[in-house]
């Protein structure tokens, strides 16, 4: 018997199979912390995933692509959150149970709705100010600065998340015209780039077959999670789709639990499920206020036109 999906459902499935994709590439990661240096991790994960989007871009004929001029700045802000954000991150991820890393990220969403109403002038309610505000509320119930269980590493996830958000208003300052592909390689040139420089001032350590098997299957993860992110976007209502992100912290929890033996305090379970509900909120204002501008400017016409 033949299940047909909506595009709405498609596009949910994709969004989780996403998710699911970067939480395996952060296990593999976190993983190999045991065994490599986090540069020297960032080094051979960057050669990986740079052959595979090389590939990709070679076959899509887009391997090279001059920039224009007036996205050159906006690409090197875009490069400079995504370096600073996965050095932040994995720097985390390293350090700290891999639930809580996740869940602090979770704030993106609502971060980068902040930053759009303040430096794009994007319109944002007071509905979504305040469900922002509880988002920021839940990470601090993550982080608990002071507290006993502080883990000063949670911060690092904290400043990937600002990374993050520079890296995602610059996206949307890119030209319409910008290969998405040529984005994705340039942004794994830079990551491994880096990581090569950074990994000089390591001891590095020797890399066994098995670890290079696992950086394979880490970058295949990215490629994959690339590949359905895409996918999600291109199907259905983004709005929709978008709070399946929120998947994540249950592939998380489960993987953490099952790989690391990690069981989430019930400060970052509460913390979690406000980031959660503020998140899936803010997508639901502004699904209704797109909503609704689309039907006061089709009455407004109907006036005119009447």
């Amino acid at each position: 018997m033949t299940i047909l999906l909506s595009d709405n459902m498609r596009g949910a499935a994709f969004m989780s199979i996403t998710m699911a994709a970067y939480v395996a590439n952060d296990t593999v990661m976190k993983l190999l912390s045991d065994q490599l240096n986090l540069y020297q991790a960032m080094f051979l994960r960057g050669i990986f995933t740079t052959l595979l989007i090389g590939g990709l871009c070679l076959f899509k004929g887009v391997l090279i692509y001059r920039i224009p001029k007036g996205d050159r700045l906006t690409i090197t802000l875009r490069l400079v959150g995504e370096v600073g954000g996965t050095v932040f991150y994995l720097t985390a991820l390293f350090h700290m149970p891999i639930a809580n890393a996740s869940a602090i990220l979770q704030a993106l969403p609502l971060a980068v709705t902040l930053a759009g109403a303040i430096f794009l002038s994007e319109t944002v309610g007071w509905r979504r100010y305040l469900a922002i505000f509880a988002g920021f509320f839940g990470v601090l119930m993550i982080v608990r600065p002071g507290s006993d269980g502080f883990n000063e590493y949670s911060m690092f996830a904290v400043i990937a998340v600002l990374f993050i958000v520079l890296r995602d208003i610059s996206t949307r300052r890119l030209s319409v015209g910008f290969p998405s592909l040529f984005v994705s390689l340039l942004t794994s040139v830079s990551v491994m780039t880096v990581g090569a420089g950074m990994s000089l001032t390591e001891e590095w350590r020797p890399v066994a077959f098995s670890e290079v098997v696992m950086l394979a299957v880490a970058a295949s993860f990215i490629i994959f999670g690339y590949l359905f992110s895409v996918m999600a976007m291109r199907v259905g209502d983004i709005s929709f789709s978008s709070p399946f992100r929120y998947t994540i912290l249950i592939w998380a929890i489960i993987l953490g639990y099952v790989v690391f033996g990690d069981i989430p305090d019930s400060w970052t379970i509460m913390g979690s499920l406000i980031i959660v509900g503020s998140g899936v909120y803010t997508f639901y204002r502004e699904r209704y206020v797109y909503g609704k501008g689309h039907r006061d400017d089709h009455n407004d016409s109907s006036k005119r036109t009447a």
